[in-house]
C-alpha cells in the first residue's frame, strides 16, 4: 500500500505546472495572432494604394483622327532651319553726335521716313545760319555788279553816239567799252560766288538733317541699342563709349526660312517645290510654303547646301530667328488625278503603340482611355494612315505614356481638333 501511495505522489508531481511555464504559455499563443494582424494591415494598405493609383487620372493630349485629302502630298525630305529677315537694318546716324531724343522702343511699328532719334544740332544750325548769311551777301554784291554793268552799257552807247558825230575821242570810247567788259566779267564771277554760297547752304542743311535719324523702311523695331546722352557714330570708335547703332528694324513682310540640306539629298529639292513649315513654338500650326531658291554654294565644313523658303502665310506670331522644321513635299502625279480617294483616317505617328504584336491606339471614351487595335498604313510626314479600326473624328491619345493601361482614367491636357 505504501508503494502505491508513493507512486501516486510522483505522478502528481509530474502533472504539476510550474509558475514560469504558466506565464510563458499565453505569450506563445499571442504571437501568431499579432503576426496575422500585421499582415492583414499591410494587405489592406497595399489594396488602398493600388485603388488610389488606379483612380488617379493621367494627363494626356488628345487629337482627332482626320480623313486624308485626295491630293495629299508626300514628304520626300525633312530639314530644320530658322526664320530670317531678308530686309533688316541697324539704323545709325550719318554723323557723330550726342543723342538728345530716342523715340523708339522694342516692338514699335514704324513707317518709312519716321523720326527715330535726334542728335545735338547746335553747331549744325550755326553753320547753316553762316551759310545763309554768306548767300545773302553774295546775292547783294551780284545786284551791285548788275547795276554797274547796266550803267556802263549806257555810257558805252553815249560814247558810240558821240564818236559818230566827232564829239569825243577814240580813247573815251575804248575806256567805256573796257568798263563794260570788266563789269560783265565781274558779274559772271559773282554769279559763280552766289552758286557757291547756295551750295554751302544746301550742305549746311544736309548736315542739319543728319542730326535727325529716320526709318529707312516700314517695319518693327526689334532692338533699341542707344539711350539719350550717349554718343553715336557711323564708325566704330574702338571703345565702349560710342554707339554705332540706335536700333534695329525688321521688315516683317520679308520673313522667310533658311535651312541647311545635306548635300547628299539636295537632289530632292527644286525651286518652286511645295513645302510645309512647322514652327518649334507652334508645333500644331502647319504653314504652307515654297522653295524660293537653292543657294549655289556648299558649306564644306558641314557638307550642306542652303535653301531659301518663302512663307505663304504672314502672321505676327512669326518672328526672326525662330526654329522651324520643314518638310519638302512631292505633289501627287497627274496620272493620279482620277485615282480613288485614300481610305481610312490619319493620326499622328506618335499615337500608335504596339500591344501583343499588333498596332493599336488609345481612344478617348469619356474620362477613360480604351486600347483599340487598328491596321496601320503608309506614313505621310508626321502623320500615319490607319486603314481599319478607327473612324474620322475619333479622339486618340497623342504620345501615350508607356504605363498607360486599357481603361485608365485620363485628364485631357490639350485637344487638337
Amino acid at each position: 500500500m505504501e508503494g502505491a501511495a508513493v507512486d501516486t505522489g510522483d505522478l502528481l508531481k509530474q502533472l504539476r505546472i510550474e509558475r514560469a511555464q504558466r506565464e510563458d504559455a499565453p505569450a506563445r499563443r499571442r504571437w501568431p495572432w499579432i503576426v496575422a494582424a500585421v499582415a492583414a494591415l499591410l494587405l489592406i494598405a497595399a489594396i488602398a494604394v493600388a485603388w488610389l493609383a488606379r483612380g488617379r487620372a493621367v494627363a494626356v493630349e488628345a487629337v482627332a483622327a482626320v480623313p486624308p485629302a485626295a491630293d495629299a502630298a508626300t514628304a520626300v525630305l525633312d530639314a530644320t532651319g530658322y526664320v530670317t529677315a531678308r530686309r533688316q537694318a541697324t539704323v545709325s546716324a550719318q554723323i557723330t553726335g550726342t543723342l538728345t531724343e530716342v523715340l523708339i522702343e522694342e516692338g514699335d511699328h514704324v513707317q518709312a521716313g519716321q523720326v527715330l532719334a535726334r542728335l545735338e544740332d547746335t553747331a549744325q544750325r550755326a553753320n547753316l545760319a553762316t551759310a545763309r548769311a554768306g548767300l545773302a551777301a553774295a546775292e547783294a554784291l551780284l545786284g551791285q555788279y548788275q547795276a554797274q554793268l547796266a550803267q556802263a552799257r549806257r555810257d558805252l552807247a553815249r560814247q558810240q553816239d558821240l564818236i559818230g558825230r566827232k564829239l569825243t575821242s577814240q580813247q573815251a570810247l575804248e575806256n567805256a567799252r573796257t568798263a563794260v567788259e570788266t563789269l560783265a566779267a565781274q558779274l559772271a564771277a559773282q554769279r559763280s560766288q552766289v552758286e557757291l554760297a547756295r551750295a554751302q547752304v544746301r550742305s549746311a542743311e544736309v548736315q542739319l538733317d543728319y542730326t535727325v535719324v529716320r526709318a529707312p523702311f516700314a517695319g518693327v523695331v526689334t532692338d533699341k541699342a542707344a539711350q539719350v546722352g550717349e554718343i553715336v557714330s557711323p564708325l566704330s570708335a574702338g571703345g565702349g563709349f560710342t554707339r554705332t547703332g540706335i536700333g534695329t528694324i525688321v521688315d516683317m513682310d520679308s520673313l522667310e526660312v533658311e535651312v541647311d540640306v545635306n548635300e547628299a539629298y539636295i537632289g530632292r529639292v527644286k525651286a518652286g517645290q511645295p513645302v510645309q513649315a512647322v514652327l518649334d513654338a507652334y508645333p500644331d500650326w502647319k504653314i504652307p510654303a515654297a522653295v524660293i531658291a537653292i543657294i549655289p554654294a556648299a558649306d564644306r565644313s558641314k557638307a550642306t547646301v542652303k535653301v531659301r523658303i518663302a512663307l505663304k502665310a504672314k502672321d505676327p506670331r512669326i518672328v526672326p530667328d525662330m526654329g522651324v522644321k520643314v518638310s519638302f513635299l512631292e505633289a501627287a502625279p497627274a496620272s493620279a488625278a482620277h485615282a480613288p480617294a485614300p481610305t481610312g483616317v490619319l493620326v499622328p505617328a506618335s499615337a500608335l503603340v504596339r500591344r501583343d504584336g499588333r498596332d493599336a491606339v488609345f481612344v478617348i471614351d469619356g474620362d477613360r482611355a480604351r486600347l483599340r487595335p487598328v491596321t496601320a498604313g503608309l506614313g505621310l510626314g508626321e502623320m500615319r494612315q490607319v486603314t481599319a479600326g478607327l473612324e474620322a473624328g475619333t479622339r486618340v491619345v497623342r504620345q501615350p505614356p508607356a504605363a498607360l493601361a486599357d481603361g485608365a482614367r485620363v485628364e485631357i491636357s490639350s485637344t487638337n481638333e
